[in-house]
């Protein structure tokens, strides 16, 4: 190896560095006054659009400059940049549906980053609550899942309550086996949450694990905090859930369908603007009289509005739609929708598409 080559490789590095990290401070400054003039004029500090458009404007530069960074690199290094800007603009609290190490955290850090103050909630009506009262200005919660389907809690609240979804987050889904056991032989019972159950059953069945104990617990983070603790117990749990309580993991993405997915929903106080790639969530309650739904969604096609989902549910004994379609309240096709329908549509938001479909 060339000693001398490599230390000058390494001194370069240790400059770029220096340079980025002058860079970041320069920006974190320019991010402070930014906060200083939102704090004024009480505008949002999360701008998803906006973050979309850096991120777009990036990934062009960066093909341009035929640079090693690609979209995925450029979002996992700025997503993280703006988590630690908007807490240096205003620090705000996020509530989510916990405990600590559950998928619903881990998506939120993927948005917010490290450095927020988070609040884990007992439910999802606690999340909303918290928004609600300003005692949190983010919420996060699950709303659907490949495998299990609409969240039902979520859509009761989204009902209820003034909030609006400003985001959206796709988290894939891996469980893990997990236990202080040397041998899967000397596991007598398994803590988790009783749909992770369900979703492991082929590899529970292949290991001769299908006639032993299973015990349903609130969230398969604390399934982690109970096997760590109790002798020839484990837990299915994800990889952060069993890292936070130093449980070890004896397998590794245990669960049955490899593209098992898990949608989330970022809720505040606030709308917003249109980012050139939007989805937006209406729940729509029509009359029971033949063909209303018919020439509802017919009014949708002569607007040329895509619909990407049309969900029914039952939300406080009423025959409830969950729609969503490909674009931004404030675009004109979509305003005269609104305008016509004014008593039967309640807007949920508008914000930043990141998948058409679980």
């Amino acid at each position: 190896m060339n000693e001398e080559g490599l230390n000058e490789l390494r001194d370069t590095l240790d400059n770029i560095d220096n340079e980025v990290l002058q860079l970041l401070n320069k920006r974190m400054n320019t991010v402070y006054k930014v906060g200083e003039l939102k704090a004024t004029s009480g505008g949002a500090i999360y701008r998803p659009e906006r973050e979309k458009s850096i991120i777009d404007r990036l990934t062009t530069l960066s093909k341009d400059a035929d640079g090693s960074l690609n979209r995925v690199a450029i979002e996992a290094l700025f997503l993280e940049i703006f988590a630690i800007s908007r807490n240096l603009e205003l620090p705000e609290n996020i509530a989510y549906l916990g405990p600590e190490g559950s998928f619903t955290h881990q998506a939120a850090e993927s948005r917010f980053g490290a450095m927020s103050a988070y609040l884990p909630m007992a439910s999802i009506i606690s999340v909303f609550r918290e928004v609600s009262a300003q005692k949190a200005k983010f919420g996060v919660i699950p709303i659907e899942n490949s495998s299990n389907g609409i969240v039902s809690d979520t859509l009761k609240c989204l009902a209820q309550y003034d909030l609006k979804i400003i985001a959206e987050v796709m988290v894939d889904i891996h469980h893990t086996l997990a236990t202080t056991c040397d041998n899967v032989k000397d596991i007598k019972k398994i803590y988790s949450k009783d749909i992770a159950f369900d979703q492991c059953h082929k590899f529970l069945d292949d290991l001769g694990l299908d006639d032993i104990e299973y015990i349903p617990v609130e969230s398969t983070a604390k399934a982690a905090k109970i096997a760590v603790k109790e002798p020839n117990s484990a837990a299915i749990c994800s990889h952060v859930g069993a890292k936070i309580y130093n449980l070890p993991i004896l397998f590794e993405n245990i669960e049955d369908k490899g593209n098992n997915r898990t949608r989330f929903l970022i809720i505040s106080n606030f709308d917003n603007g249109k980012s050139g790639d939007d989805k937006t969530s209406i729940l729509v309650q029509l009359s029971n009289e033949a063909g209303t739904l018919v020439k509802f969604l017919t009014d949708f096609d002569k607007a040329n509005i895509n619909l990407t989902k049309i969900k029914s549910h039952i939300v406080e004994g009423i025959s409830t739609f969950f729609i969503e379609f490909n674009a931004h309240k404030d675009e004109d096709n979509v305003k005269k929708i609104f305008d016509n329908y004014k008593k039967e549509i309640k807007f949920l938001g508008s914000y930043v598409r990141e998948s058409d479909d679980i």
